[in-house]
């Protein structure tokens, strides 16, 4: 697989992330021949730890094919963490773009330019309670439809076992392993050359994420729930539910004793 000019700041960076992440985490890594050698392509990967945007980051390292990740613009503002940022090629988003495809504007360029660019969809950890990928956003769709680059579903599950989603403190024994599935480049050729609407946008989306899905079942070797968690539904359902007990709670007319009227 050729290998694409990495440069000294991602050289930097793996010399400070690579050896804590070889003595925490055991590697099973799958599916490298997938990865492109040459041209752009997106990777569309799971979110379910905050450890695997390194763990992930290792194993595409590895390939000689560095991850250009959607960040925050803020973390590029200054210090050592923007010098790292910009450095490494990272890619910001500005959240407060009114333009959806303009905020994914870089990362098309990057995708033009030969580069890889690595998109959690679900856009944060994974709310679904097995931890199974939950609803998606169509920024790596958007890009993808734009670019008509490859999108590769990549699945990877271990590093949450190290720092499960919200927790303070990792488990570090047993040594946990991480696993990395990547599979064939999802086939978007349908939605090629046809107006971006939020009906087809939202339709590419989930072809995405069932890929990936699929993989982590191949993983867990287990099926995922039917429908993917949604959190604005889970949201909707817990207002309603807290409406309805706020409602039952609140008697209409106070009783005395016997349960006469008191007015």
């Amino acid at each position: 697989m050729s290998r694409r000019r990495i440069g000294f700041w991602y050289r930097l960076a793996a010399v400070i992330a690579k050896p804590p992440l070889v003595v925490l985490l055991k590697r099973d890594w799958r599916g490298v021949e997938h990865i492109p050698a040459d041209g752009g392509f997106i990777a569309a990967v799971n979110h379910n730890s905050h450890v695997d945007p390194l763990a992930y980051a290792h194993f595409q390292y590895n390939t000689g094919r560095v991850p250009r990740f959607l960040a925050k613009h803020g973390l590029f503002n200054g210090g050592f963490v923007g010098a790292m940022m910009r450095g490494t090629g990272q890619i910001p988003v500005y959240r407060e773009s009114t333009d959806a495809l303009s905020a994914f504007r870089a990362a098309i360029d990057a995708v033009d330019r030969g580069e890889c660019v690595a998109f959690y969809p679900e856009g944060t950890l994974t709310r679904d309670p097995e931890l199974w990928p939950m609803t998606a956003k169509t920024g790596a769709a958007r890009v993808a439809l734009q670019t008509k680059c490859p999108v590769i579903p990549i699945a990877q599950w271990g590093a949450n076992e190290l720092l499960p989603p919200y927790a303070k403190k990792p488990h570090l024994w047993p040594r946990k392993t991480h696993i990395v599935l990547a599979g064939a480049p999802v086939d978007l050729s349908r939605f090629y050359d046809k107006e971006m609407t939020p009906e087809l946008l939202k339709e590419a989306t989930e072809v995405i994420m069932a890929a990936i899905t699929a993989l982590l079942e191949e993983i867990r070797g287990e099926k995922a729930p039917a429908t993917p968690y949604d959190p604005r539904q889970a949201r909707i359902a817990q207002r309603r539910k807290t409406e309805q007990r706020k409602t039952a709670g609140t008697p209409g007319e106070k009783t005395g004793a016997a349960g006469e009227d008191t007015k």
